[in-house]
């Protein structure tokens, strides 16, 4: 069971290269698929030299819109396993083994990898900002986790035929929760290592887009989608 890799990316050129040499060291190039998300800078040309799937939004949709696409790619092409994560370097390539264990396993539909489980190296601003997230994601939509914004994560294929992505943004990472619960899908945590640069903390989420996802998620909740 050969997982597909989705990488969601938006203006990464600075990462994106050493990301997918990484991962074509274990996966197959053709299980790899990138969807950029718009970007104004040279990361499609980037994903293209390194020969795996590339699909391209002709304006930035934003993450739920890229992870969207990836999953409905996936879909199409019947994959029996899915993985989705960041383009900036913050998820060790090697823990995908770890995190499609449960699912290879029969014990799990969708894992999360969770930086909270064992959170050594994960800055204590985004400790609170997540816990502030994970409490958020459990009060709309009754699924309690310990990493509700975690970028890494695992999906079967009855997973993959069923999410069904509505959002565009940020609040997408909360979405997945309510499809977690409205399709009855069985879930897993499983530890992962947080790595941080300051690019990918340069990446995260400000006050003011926190208000707007949790804005989003009201209304999500509220229009019973």
């Amino acid at each position: 069971m050969k997982p597909y890799i989705i990488i969601p990316a938006y203006n990464e050129s600075k990462t994106i290269r050493e990301v997918l040499d990484k991962i074509k060291q274990k996966y197959d190039a053709d299980h790899v698929i990138v969807i950029d998300d718009g970007s104004t800078d040279s990361t499609y040309a980037d994903v293209q030299q390194c020969g795996v799937r590339v699909y391209r939004h002709a304006i930035n949709r934003g993450l739920g819109g890229a992870l969207g696409t990836g999953l409905a790619v996936a879909r199409a092409l019947g994959a029996e396993l899915a993985v989705t994560l960041d383009a900036d370097g913050q998820h060790d390539i090697d823990e995908i083994d770890h995190l499609i264990a449960p699912i290879i396993n029969k014990e799990a539909q969708v894992v999360i990898g969770s930086r909270l489980l064992q959170p050594r190296g994960m800055p204590m601003i985004r400790r609170a900002y997540n816990r502030i997230a994970n409490i958020i994601t459990w009060i709309i939509f009754g699924v309690w986790t310990t990493d509700s914004q975690s970028g890494f994560r695992a999906f079967s294929q009855e997973a993959i035929k069923v999410v069904n992505l509505r959002t565009n943004r940020m609040e997408v990472s909360s979405e997945f929760f309510k499809e977690i619960k409205a399709h009855r899908l069985t879930f897993q945590e499983v530890p992962i290592r947080a790595i941080y640069t300051d690019y990918s903390l340069s990446k995260g989420q400000n006050f003011f887009v926190g208000i707007k996802t949790v804005v989003r998620l009201i209304l999500l909740r509220l229009r019973g989608k």
